[in-house]
């Protein structure tokens, strides 16, 4: 029988799913449950990810897929999840410290101080990565300041995807995709840091041998067997951080800017070269390691969707599901170019913290709460904007489109303010789940099914669609220079 499903483990912040995904693209089965944070029991006002809570429910969605399809067509299985969370664990794999979450801000005081260990502007060069406080560096430096005995206990420091890779298989690695998100890597030498490691005084074997994705960790245990119906045997593969598999599978070739729309907004460009200067490091750039070796994703990070659900739940409690857009949307789009004056202050998504705050400007006692989800989309417009000509500097291009991928891209109203803001065309693609798609691709590059990830990728019937700018462009041209004034402010 030919093998040509391959199950994707995605855990996001607000969702885990499991999804089952044939060669051509096409979703076979699918099962999604709500994720969430819990505090510390060892550091009040701590957030973590329970790993057993979350393993659970992976393996329940998993029971669900498997029962949905003949699960001798798995070609194998592999694992995406967000960047820089991890756990040091012992030689059995247990954790001997909770996963602590990228949303917790007992690292921000680090990342203020990070110089007493490095220079920023050394660090940045190195690694690439914008100097958010959620960085795994930062984690790294926590437990060298507050629980030492955590690292000298430590057999591996584990990423997420390979925490969860480890339960299916047994296997203890890590991937490069994941090591190029947490400032502590050598970007050009695709792997950590020995630079960065000695500076905060961390083992670099604790990290292991790093993998690439499509390389195979292991098989499916007789147990992870029981708890998600996946047969033993069954190989498992690399992936890890999301992004970079939803840039891939976007199809997007090099130097094409690709939106990752979802409780952070990503925009990347996938480079052959890159440079981390003060410029860019002024410029907030992140540079990451692509999915595959030697190519470089330039891009910039900041919180969406994420405020966008604060919002909704404050001012359309009342709504939701496909009832809670249709309305905000709707309603929005009545409203004229500029809310009527309204301007939202960026720093309510801009500075990368769970406790971000700004300011509304131009409120009245007429105004509507239509006006107010208006202006909070325009201003994510116009921060999209201001990436993309941060990108087009760095990488020395043009962009004539971008593709917008992810929950996001769904709302037609932001796309076509998306078009307006940044006068270039957005591009949408039939294939919604760009980081299953792009990561099931490097598990048939793996099986063998094809002989690299970019021969499968071609396979895919991507089906653009496309939204121009409007003649609102002119307005909003003018709008987005208010915003940068606005932002100085």
């Amino acid at each position: 029988m030919q093998k040509d499903i391959a199950i994707v483990f995605d855990c996001g912040a607000t969702n885990v799913r499991v999804i089952a995904m044939d060669v051509l693209g096409h979703i076979v089965a699918s099962h999604s449950m709500p994720n969430e944070t819990d505090e510390d029991p060892n550091y009040p006002g701590g957030r973590i990810w329970d790993l057993d809570k979350l393993w659970d429910k992976l393996c329940k969605a998993a029971q669900v897929v498997t029962s949905q399809i003949d699960v001798n067509r798995i070609a194998g299985i592999t694992v995406t999840t967000f960047g820089v969370d991890g756990a040091f664990i012992d030689d059995k794999g247990g954790l001997l410290y909770p996963v602590i979450s990228w949303q917790c801000p007992r690292t921000t005081p680090i990342m203020d101080h990070i110089e007493k260990y490095i220079p920023l502007e050394q660090l940045y060069k190195i690694s690439g990565v914008y100097p958010y406080a959620f960085n795994t560096i930062n984690k790294m430096i926590w437990f060298k300041e507050h629980r030492q005995e955590v690292i000298r206990q430590a057999h591996r420091f584990l990423f997420i995807p390979s925490l969860i890779i480890h339960k299916l298989s047994g296997v203890m690695q890590n991937d490069a995709t994941m090591v190029g998100t947490a400032m502590m890597a050598d970007l050009e030498k695709r792997t950590f840091s020995d630079e960065i490691l000695g500076a905060i005084d961390v083992d670099k074997d604790v990290f292991g041998t790093i993998a690439e994705p499509g390389d195979k960790a292991g098989e499916i245990t007789q147990e992870a067997f029981g708890l998600t119906g996946i047969p033993a045997d069954v190989p498992v593969y690399f992936a890890g951080h999301d992004t970079q598999f939803a840039i891939f599978g976007s199809g997007a070739q090099l130097n094409q800017p690709v939106l990752s729309s979802g409780t952070w907004e990503i925009l990347m460009s996938r480079s052959g070269s890159f440079t981390a200067s003060a410029d860019e490091l002024s410029k907030n750039l992140t540079t990451e390691m692509d999915s595959v070796a030697g190519i470089y994703n330039i891009g910039q990070n900041w919180l969406s969707s994420g405020v966008l659900e604060w919002f909704s739940k404050n001012f359309y409690s009342e709504l939701s599901g496909d009832e809670l857009y249709d309305t905000m949307i709707g309603e929005a789009e009545l409203e004229l170019p500029g809310a009527q004056g309204i301007m939202v202050d960026p720093a309510f998504y801009d500075d990368g913290s769970s406790v971000n705050s700004g300011t509304i400007t131009g409120l009245t006692i007429g105004t509507r709460r239509s006006q107010l989800y208006r202006a909070f989309l325009e201003s994510l417009a116009f921060r999209l904007r201001e990436g993309l000509e941060a990108l087009e500097t760095a990488g020395n291009f043009k962009a004539e489109k971008i593709i917008c991928v992810g929950g996001g891209s769904k709302n037609r109203l932001w796309n076509q303010l998306r078009a307006d803001v940044c006068n270039v065309s957005i591009q949408l693609i039939d294939q919604k789940e760009t980081t299953v798609l792009g990561a099931s691709m490097f598990v048939f590059a793996g099986a063998g099914v094809y002989k690299s990830a970019s021969i499968a990728r071609q396979k895919i019937s991507y089906n653009p669609q496309v939204i121009n700018p409007s003649a609102n462009r002119q307005v909003y041209d003018q709008l987005y220079k208010n915003y940068l004034k606005f932002k100085k402010q």
